[in-house]
């Protein structure tokens, strides 16, 4: 069994980053193994954090639908609903990744603000 959602989530988190580490990016795609497809595969090719949070969306559409057809008696379904939770909690990082990036960039702003009242520039 593996995490698709989390490897694909990792993977588009690293193009967003820019992270450099070749070995964590292997693990991930090794972790997937041929299985991107739909909104996995966009996943992995996310560029963005807005990207992320609509593919990891996609991802939990298809998981619960996988879930519904799943009977509970299977042994595969606990796990299936324990990646549900780990998606959600994804779906919530990346919330809180865009808020406290937009955060800083309205920070930056009102200091350049202040930064021209306490020194003004003639022009």
């Amino acid at each position: 069994m593996s995490c698709y959602e989390l490897e694909a989530f990792r993977l588009g988190l690293m193009n967003v980053l820019g992270t450099a580490d070749r070995s964590a990016r292997e693990h991930a795609e090794k972790e997937l193994d041929g299985h991107p497809e739909g909104p996995i595969e966009a996943l992995t090719k996310a560029k963005t954090l807005s990207e992320i949070e609509r593919h990891l969306d996609a991802a939990l559409v298809d998981l619960e639908e996988e879930i519904a057809a799943t009977d509970a008696d299977d042994p595969e379904y606990d796990y299936l609903r324990g990646r549900l939770v780990a998606v959600r909690d994804a779906e919530q990082s990346v919330r809180r990744l865009t808020k406290q990036g937009e955060s800083i960039l309205e920070g930056v702003g009102e200091t350049h603000d202040l930064l021209h009242e306490t020194f003004p520039v003639d022009e």
